[in-house]
């Protein structure tokens, strides 16, 4: 599946299944709680905290995935084309960032 087809597949859902997206503050502070959400699976996965009761049903790729698709919620609701959007990014990247993490020492092994 392309971003695109994601972005298309989300309003499909939305427009049947769902009433209407909510408003785009709305979506930010749920954006906000899927990161949180997604922190602490990591925390407790790689980091040093202890799974809880309440963490059990939790699963790091559905997590990603509630990100994801508030992401994409937002992006169909502000017209942002996420695969252009992407390629955009990417290309600002290595143009700008080419030689920095080559010359980071703190990367080196």
């Amino acid at each position: 599946m392309t971003i695109e087809e994601a972005q298309d597949q989300v309003d499909e859902w939305i427009k049947t299944t769902g009433v209407r997206y909510f408003n785009e503050l709305t979506n930010m502070a749920i954006l906000t709680e899927e990161v949180g959400e997604l922190a602490r699976i990591m925390s407790r996965t790689y980091g040093e905290q202890s799974f809880k009761e309440s963490d059990k049903g939790h699963s790091l790729p559905d997590e990603m995935a509630d990100i994801l698709w508030v992401l994409i919620c937002l992006a169909n609701q502000t017209g942002v084309n996420l695969t252009e959007a992407f390629k955009k990014n990417m290309k600002k990247k290595t143009s700008r960032d080419k030689d920095r993490h080559k010359a980071n020492p703190k990367l080196k092994f």
